[in-house]
C-alpha cells in the first residue's frame, strides 16, 4: 500500500456573519463530505485532511489527519468580528512547511496538496492576505479553489489567490451540502489521479455552485 499522502486543506470563514444557519450548514456539509470520502478506497488510502478556521484569529481546527481518524467537534462562530483570511493563509503556509513530506532520492514525498477556501466576506487584513498569496504560490498546490458565499464575498480579491473561484448565492443548507459534495468529489478525483498531472482536473460543479469565469 502506498504511503504517499494527498494533503487536503480546508480554510473556513467562521466570522460573525456565519452565525446561525450558515455555520450549522457548514458542519452538516463537512460530516456529509467525510462520509462520502470514507466510502472511496483511493481517498481512504491517501487523503489526509486539515481544517483551519478564521475570524478574529486563525486556528488550526484539525491538524493534518488521516481520513479514517478524523473526528470533528461542532465548529462555532463568535458573535461578531473580523475576517482574518491573511492570517489563515500564513498559518496554512506554516502547516504546509511543517507537514508536507518532500521527495528524497529513495522515497517519494506527498502528492501536491489541494486547498479549498470558503468565505462570505473579504479579508480584514488585506495587506497580510496579499503578502501571504505571494508566499503561497511558491508552495506548489495541485489545486486551489476559492468559494465565495453570498453577496458580500469579494470575487476580485479571491481571484488574486486562484483562478478557480466558485460562487454560492445563498447561505442555506442545500447550497452548502452541494458545495461539500463537490469538494469530496474533487478530492476523490485528486486521490485517484494523484501525481498523474500538474493540476488536478476537478469535476464540474453542481448547479448550486457556479464557476466564476
Amino acid at each position: 500500500m502506498s504511503n504517499r499522502r494527498l494533503p487536503v486543506y480546508i480554510l473556513l470563514d467562521t466570522s460573525g456573519s456565519m452565525r446561525g444557519e450558515p455555520i450549522h450548514s457548514v458542519n452538516v456539509g463537512l460530516q456529509a463530505m467525510f462520509s462520502a470520502l470514507r466510502q472511496d478506497p483511493y481517498a481512504l488510502e491517501s487523503v489526509h485532511l486539515s481544517i483551519i478556521t478564521f475570524d478574529i484569529e486563525a486556528r488550526e481546527y484539525l491538524p493534518l489527519t488521516p481520513l479514517d481518524e478524523v473526528r470533528l467537534e461542532e465548529i462555532q462562530t463568535p458573535q461578531s468580528g473580523a475576517t482574518f483570511l491573511g492570517a489563515a493563509l500564513e498559518l496554512l503556509i506554516e502547516q504546509v512547511d511543517r507537514d508536507i513530506r518532500k521527495s528524497t532520492d529513495d522515497k517519494k514525498g506527498d502528492w501536491r496538496p489541494l486547498l479549498f477556501v470558503m468565505t462570505d466576506g473579504s479579508p480584514s487584513d488585506l495587506h497580510a492576505y496579499r503578502q501571504a498569496i505571494i508566499k503561497l504560490k511558491k508552495r506548489h498546490f495541485g489545486s486551489i479553489v476559492a468559494c465565495a458565499v453570498g453577496p458580500k464575498a469579494k470575487l476580485d480579491l479571491l481571484r488574486e489567490l486562484t483562478d478557480r473561484v466558485v460562487q454560492l448565492d445563498t447561505l442555506d443548507a442545500a447550497a452548502f451540502s452541494s458545495f461539500f459534495k463537490w469538494v469530496s468529489a474533487s478530492v476523490a478525483v485528486g486521490s485517484s489521479s494523484a501525481g498523474l498531472e500538474d493540476q488536478v482536473t476537478l469535476p464540474p460543479p453542481p448547479a448550486e455552485v457556479q464557476l466564476v469565469l
